[in-house]
């Protein structure tokens, strides 16, 4: 269980195929390395991993991970590699600050950037969702786009927009977002549920 407050910005290192649909993924980090225990989940630009291996390579704390087919399949990971930088988050802990929202780092599947306007020290973005995703999306709900918790300002359609403060735009990798690029969206888990129970 993650918050969608990103704490680090990593870089892969290395994509390393195992079989057919499983890549190995090694990621550098600035988190402390004692404190990555095998078997913890680190959520990277949205999608839950779990951590395989941990080591330091030229004083850098990195970790490795598995993507097998569903992951590959549903977000971005097919597309990571080396030097693709990515979004942290360490998981959620009794007793951590609930900044954002309650993020399962499953992700839903993948939004495109249509639109970016950079206005006075911020950035509006508007995103495309897949379809089937879009009604799980309200104006004034919440949403997790690569991992980073964002309130949905307006709705129309399959389109919906954000804005991204200053210090959104320095601690995450949204700063380089273009217009075209893919990011991962998971929708707010309650309109999943509430979806679910009314059979809409």
């Amino acid at each position: 269980m993650f918050t969608g407050i990103v704490t680090d910005i990593g870089e892969v290192i290395a994509v390393h195929p195992r079989a057919e649909n499983l890549r190995r993924l090694k990621i550098a980090c600035g988190y402390d390395r004692a404190g990555i225990a095998d078997g913890a989940s680190i959520a990277c630009n949205g999608v839950c991993l779990t951590v395989v291996g941990a080591g330091v390579e030229d004083n850098r704390t990195w970790f490795s991970a598995d993507a097998a087919a569903e992951t590959l399949a549903v977000t971005t990971a097919g597309l990571w590699r080396q030097g693709t930088r990515l979004n942290l988050e360490r998981a959620l802990r009794i007793g951590d600050e609930l900044g954002g929202h309650i993020v399962a780092g499953h992700v839903d599947g993948i939004a495109v950037l249509a639109e970016r306007a950079d206005l006075e020290s911020m950035a509006r973005m508007v995103f495309r969702a897949p379809g089937p995703l879009s009604r799980f999306i309200a104006a004034k709900g919440s949403v997790a786009l690569d991992g980073v918790s964002l309130t949905v300002n307006e709705v129309a359609g399959d389109e919906f927009s954000v804005l991204i403060i200053p210090h959104t735009l320095a601690v995450t990798t949204f700063g380089a977002l273009a217009t075209g690029d893919p990011v991962n969206l998971e929708v707010d888990l309650m309109a999943r549920y509430v979806a679910r129970l009314t059979g809409t």
